[in-house]
């Protein structure tokens, strides 16, 4: 192995908790491929250590003295861009700065219990350091880059007539994905159903800030409600969610709280699978940034099922994880940058070029 493969991922800790340092300082080190370089109690300290020590990765508390973590985020973008992992509580509060955090640059965040906290961080010990290799490997994409300006027209009446549906899934970098994918649809497009990996009570801020972004309503997802044209629907943070058909025609949200899948819940690999048992060749589905191999497996039933598949490319994406396993397992059947990715599917939907939706 070279000493360029061979090398640490270089982590910075910045948190104004003595303990939360402490026990990330241990979680990160007791990794072979990682270590923590220094740490720091507020962003003064952590702007000296940064610069001393040019790290890989930065973990950054949201609420922190002396200047607030997301005033350092900001600076810190324009300044030096590094990767930085977000430490967020999971309060309206907390998970409002988050996704602000995210859309300055942060990759992604870290779930901060609000109780027993040494005991909840070991339970996320695994997914901390996942998420550092990830942050590490990732690529830093300039705020609103990929945004799609301005909205599309609706599309043609024909369309809208027909079953379609619109499953999307994501992890790591996907909230501002999925916000500029859904920047680029039309307000009375078809459905859209979407996964991203996100913890419970993020996502219905999540949606909430979509809502107010993007042409079409957004909402988090309730179980058993109708699914409507000009509507994108957010898995819970809590549930998985698949698509269920309604006597009489139309489908439902049908929400479960059963097994992890691929460690994930709400997991991708479900909601495909439902397109592809309940809408075959009229689902068309999306693939976008994030780490591990979710949505793979599902996206090829639905291709199989004659469904459209669409994959992100790999420039524009934050972790090109998600959607190379998809490509690898032939799942996908168009790749496209992020920034064009809303308008290739309306593009489908309006010309009715692909075969799977007649």
């Amino acid at each position: 192995m070279s000493p360029v493969a061979a090398r640490k991922i270089r982590v910075v800790v910045v948190d104004d908790s003595a303990l939360v340092r402490s026990l990330l300082t241990a979680i990160i080190n007791e990794a072979p491929d990682m270590e923590v370089v220094a740490t720091a109690s507020d962003p003064f300290i952590a702007r000296e250590k940064i610069r001393e020590t040019d790290p890989d990765v930065v973990t950054l508390d949201v609420e922190m003295p002396r200047m607030d973590g997301l005033e350092f985020l900001r600076r810190l973008m324009r300044l030096r861009p590094t990767p930085v992992l977000m430490i967020s509580s999971q309060t309206d509060t907390g998970s409002e700065a988050t996704l602000t955090a995210l859309e300055l640059g942060a990759v992604d965040f870290i779930h901060k219990p609000a109780d027993d906290v040494a005991r909840h961080m070991q339970e996320y010990a695994e997914e901390i350091r996942e998420k550092l290799r990830a942050a590490a490997a990732a690529k830093l994409q300039q705020p609103q880059r990929f945004r799609q300006a301005p909205p599309v027209p609706p599309p043609a009446g024909s369309v809208l007539k027909k079953s379609v549906l619109v499953f999307v899934g994501a992890s790591t970098g996907g909230t501002e994905a999925i916000k500029d994918f859904l920047m680029g649809m039309p307000a009375e497009g078809p459905p859209i159903l979407i996964v991203q990996h996100m913890p419970e009570h993020f996502t219905f801020s999540f949606a909430a800030r979509l809502n107010r972004l993007c042409p079409m309503r957004v909402k988090e997802a309730e179980d058993g409600e109708a699914v409507c044209a000009g509507v994108a629907y957010i898995a819970p943070g809590h549930s998985h969610m698949r698509v269920a058909p309604v006597s009489g025609g139309g489908f439902r949200i049908a929400l479960d709280q059963g097994e992890k899948v691929n460690r994930h819940r709400p997991a991708v690999d479900p909601l495909f699978e439902s397109a592809a048992q309940h809408l075959k060749k009229n689902a068309v589905g999306v693939i976008l940034t994030g780490m591990g191999k979710d949505g793979s497996l599902g996206m090829l039933q639905m291709r199989k099922a004659g469904g459209v598949t669409f994959g992100q490319d790999e420039a524009s994406c934050v972790v090109y994880g998600m959607p190379r396993e998809a490509f690898k397992v032939g799942a996908v059947m168009h790749v496209h940058p992020l920034g064009r990715l809303a308008a290739k599917v309306v593009e489908c939907l309006q010309n009715h070029a692909e075969r799977a939706i007649t």
